[in-house]
Formats: structure tokens, C-alpha cells, sequence
């Protein structure tokens, strides 16, 4: 837990092997999935109030539950071990050593905030599709038809932003967030609730392992959402990928997507 400007900040790297994380006090290394060994300098998020036997069908999101159930700081965040803010640089084709020494610190983070209340990554873009378009052609469309049904039912207030974020092109994507803490727990709690619902209404029983993370998938979708029709002041950071990227084979399969040929990865 590392202080600035009075603030205490976590900011949650998750990952279900032992790798490389990044420095600074204010980043907690938390261990997901069922691994027996304990990896040291980890916490993990099957502690406390948790969810984490539904990480497969969660994904990070299960480190998010935890964090809302359980950890008491001014300011909280969830990041990836592929994933992490930057300081505010691109770095798209820096070596990882370099892209390691330009992830977000701690006096970067305190200056944001002290005008800020949410950092999220920048908008990725799709182009030629919409967000619910590039999820049917991505996913199985049931999931999100049932997300649409909840939201419309139970919180009515929110399915005319649903309908907008959903019809754009550009979102803020891989559920990663550093938030004050009243906001971050504000937001969890309406994103379970709503998931709990889509939970109840599908039967995931027959999905591959790749469809099975269903509601990492369908939240990605919810936090414009939220955060929009709550009008949140938020700041937007790079997002770098910490591996070597394959450009030409994601390529591949965002064009086989498109064209219906490819649906898992």
C-alpha cells in the first residue's frame, strides 16, 4: 500500500502464472486460477468474500470482486501482467525492458488523480464495425442478447446508453481500471449484479474453455456504460502489451472474424 498526496493506492497486476511484475509499492501482484503453489510476493484472490472458482467464466474480473470485498484503499486498480498502463508514452514497438522502465508510477498516478477520479485505457476502435456487431462476430450472441434483456428489465435507466456504447465503433476494452475507491466499489457492485442476472439466464454448460469467459467478455461492454451515465471524470492512459506481439497473426484472425471463418482464439 504506497501514500501520496494522502491518498493510498493498489493497483492489482493479475495473473494465473509467476512472471515478471512491475515496481513500485503501489502494484500488488494477485494470483488467479487453481494453481496449488502460492506464488511468492503474491496475494491471491481466493481470500476473503471471493469469486474465485468462477475465474474461468470472469476472467480478471474475479480480482475485481475481491478487491471490492476486501481491500481497504483510497484509490484501487486493476491491471494485467500482459497488460499495464503506461506513464503516458505509446511504446508500441519498444522491447519489453523498455516498456517495463515507462509503466505508470506512482507520482504520475498522484498527479491524475488529483484531478481525476477513473484512468482508463485509450478508446480501442474496431473501424468498420460496432461493438455489438464485432461481438456477434466474435462470441456467441446469446450472452449479450441476455445482457441487453437484464439491463432493459431490471435497470431500464441505463438501456438507452447501453443501446449508444453498443452501437459505436470505440470502447474502452480489457476491463482495466484505477479508480477512487467509493467509484470502483460503486461500479462493482452495479457490474455483479448485472452479470449475476446474465448468469442465471444462460447456460454456458456446452461452451469451449475460449467461450466460457463470457462475462470477462460482456463487461468490457458495461463499463462505458457506466461510467458515461454516471458521469465520471476520467483520464485516459496507453495501454502497452508487455509480450512480443504476432501483428500478422492477429490480423489473420480480426479479418477471419469479419468474415465468419474464425470464432475462437
Amino acid at each position: 500500500e504506497a501514500r501520496n498526496h494522502n491518498l493510498s493506492y493498489e493497483i492489482y497486476v493479475v495473473s494465473h502464472k509467476k512472471t515478471r511484475m512491475p515496481d513500485g509499492d503501489i502494484y500488488l501482484p494477485v494470483q488467479v486460477g487453481p494453481a496449488e503453489e502460492n506464488f511468492q510476493g503474491f496475494v491471491r484472490d481466493n481470500t476473503g468474500d471471493n469469486i474465485a472458482s468462477k475465474n474461468p467464466n470472469y476472467c480478471e474480473l474475479t480480482v475485481q470482486y475481491w478487491a471490492w470485498k476486501n481491500r481497504n484503499v483510497d484509490v484501487k486498480g486493476i491491471v494485467h501482467y500482459r497488460r499495464l498502463f503506461s506513464n503516458g508514452k505509446k511504446m508500441l514497438f519498444a522491447s519489453p525492458e523498455k516498456k517495463f522502465q515507462n509503466v505508470l508510477d506512482e507520482k504520475t498516478l498522484g498527479e491524475i488523480m488529483k484531478n481525476h477520479d477513473v484512468i482508463l485505457p485509450k478508446k480501442r476502435n474496431y473501424f468498420i464495425e460496432t461493438l455489438w456487431s464485432h461481438y456477434i462476430h466474435s462470441h456467441k450472441t446469446e450472452g449479450l442478447v441476455a445482457l441487453r434483456d437484464v439491463i432493459a428489465e431490471k435497470y431500464p435507466d441505463y438501456l438507452e446508453k447501453f443501446d449508444e456504447v453498443t452501437s459505436r465503433t470505440k470502447a474502452h476494452m480489457f476491463n482495466m481500471i484505477i479508480s477512487k475507491s467509493p467509484i470502483f466499489d460503486e461500479y462493482s457492485k452495479w457490474l455483479f449484479e448485472v452479470l449475476g442476472e446474465v448468469e442465471k439466464r444462460v447456460d454456458i454448460s456446452d461452451y469451449s474453455s475460449y467461450e466460457a469467459r463470457i462475462y470477462g467478455f460482456l463487461s468490457e461492454l458495461l463499463m462505458d456504460v457506466w461510467i458515461e451515465k454516471n458521469n465520471i471524470n476520467y483520464y485516459e492512459l496507453p495501454v502497452m502489451f508487455m509480450e512480443k506481439q504476432d501483428i500478422v497473426k492477429k490480423l489473420r484472425i480480426f479479418i477471419g472474424r469479419k468474415l465468419g471463418l474464425v470464432t475462437e482464439v
